[in-house]
């Protein structure tokens, strides 16, 4: 069993170096974000699908409608994270930690992210976000997210992602993923993504850099997930920094 794990984490840990990184980075610094290919397996995203099942692997359940983000149900991971997402997350971190760096630059922000993901999550825990954030999300006919931002505290990476882990217009139809940029003395800029699944879109947190006049200016972000129109959709949410 062990060595059956091991090489499935393998498996994974090589789709994501296979990535175009370079084309995916440009896109995702002109528009805020960017699909890869596929990453995970259908029977990979079935495995996390089922996971929902298992209380025992959450830390709480959040429904949306109760506090007004919309409808549908999400999950927090607690820890021990399964050693996938954990993969996930320090892949991640490291394929877009130059970016992080570029958009901080132009923007004369703070560059607190080491080089290394668990020195990272150090930093996070040192400031009390001690919780992880990774989700599972669960919506059914009639539901929707919210636009909204993932920050949880004082410590934030610029960029997430997120995994479809259902079949557009097989399992569920709508469900689209929302992105809104808000423009400088303009109208916002909607960009809408069909989630493929097993694929992952990289996406922009809370703002990034946009050209302006005289260097950059900030261009705020926000997320959400249109209505569903029939069936249930499922995605793995992968946020690169802790919570409060």
């Amino acid at each position: 069993m062990k060595e059956k794990v091991v090489k499935t984490l393998a498996a994974l840990e090589e789709r994501v170096e296979a990535q175009p990184w370079i084309a995916l980075t440009e896109e995702i610094d002109a528009y805020g974000c960017a699909q890869t290919g596929p990453l995970l397996t259908p029977e990979e995203c079935a495995e996390f699908t089922a996971m929902w099942a298992d209380p025992d692997r959450f830390r709480s359940t959040i429904d949306m409608a109760r506090y007004r983000f919309g409808q549908g149900t999400y999950r927090y991971f607690t820890d021990p994270l399964p050693a996938s997402i954990m993969l996930l997350r320090r892949a991640f971190y490291r394929k877009l930690l130059s970016l992080a760096r570029t958009w901080a630059d132009r923007l004369g922000d703070p560059k607190p992210w080491p080089d290394d993901f668990d020195d990272w999550l150090d930093a996070c825990h040192a400031v009390g976000q001690t919780k992880p954030t990774p989700i599972l999300l669960r919506y059914i006919e009639g539901d929707w997210n919210a636009l909204h931002r993932d920050l949880y505290g004082e410590l934030v990476f610029p960029l997430q992602v997120v995994i479809g882990l259902d079949r557009p217009g097989i399992d569920h139809s709508g469900g689209e993923f929302l992105l809104v940029e808000q423009r400088p003395r303009a109208q916002s800029k909607p960009t809408v993504t069909i989630l493929e699944q097993g694929h992952a879109l990289v996406f922009t947190t809370r703002d990034r850099p946009t050209p302006a006049t005289r260097g950059w200016s900030r261009a705020p972000i926000r997320h959400g997930v249109s209505r569903i129109r029939s069936g249930h959709r499922h995605t793995l949410g992968l946020v690169l920094h802790d919570a409060e």
